[in-house]
């Protein structure tokens, strides 16, 4: 009588690797925290806004959709981040341009809010 081969153990995962994802996510989710406090902030202490060079409207716009993208782009990278270590491949990569594509993101909705205002 013939037993079916056990299947091929995963390789182990690197332990650099795996240090490196999650030290970029951390840092991707409390930047994102910390840019999201200031940019309400900004927002809240706006005190003089004229009407021919500014339009709060926009500056608010602005803002809101750096971050609403910056988040979609967090938690699409944290996903693509875990598949990629749960399947034993290099995932680094994906959360350092995770953290990178959010940074960039939240800087364009904080500097469209300040061009909108006239900051």
């Amino acid at each position: 009588m013939m037993y079916p081969l056990p299947p091929p153990a995963k390789p182990p995962i690197s332990g650099a690797d795996l240090a490196v994802s999650i030290t970029m996510l951390v840092l991707t989710f409390v930047g994102g925290g910390v840019a999201a406090f200031f940019g309400l902030f900004a927002m809240a202490f706006t005190d003089y806004c004229p009407q021919a060079t500014c339009d709060i409207d926009a500056g608010v716009n602005a803002m809101a959709a750096g971050f609403v993208v910056a988040a979609l782009v967090g938690v699409a990278g944290t996903a693509v981040t875990v598949v990629r270590l749960t399947q034993r491949k290099t995932a680094w990569p994906f959360a350092v341009g995770t953290m990178a594509l959010c940074a960039v993101m939240c800087l364009l909705g904080i500097g469209g809010y300040f061009a909108a205002v006239g900051g």
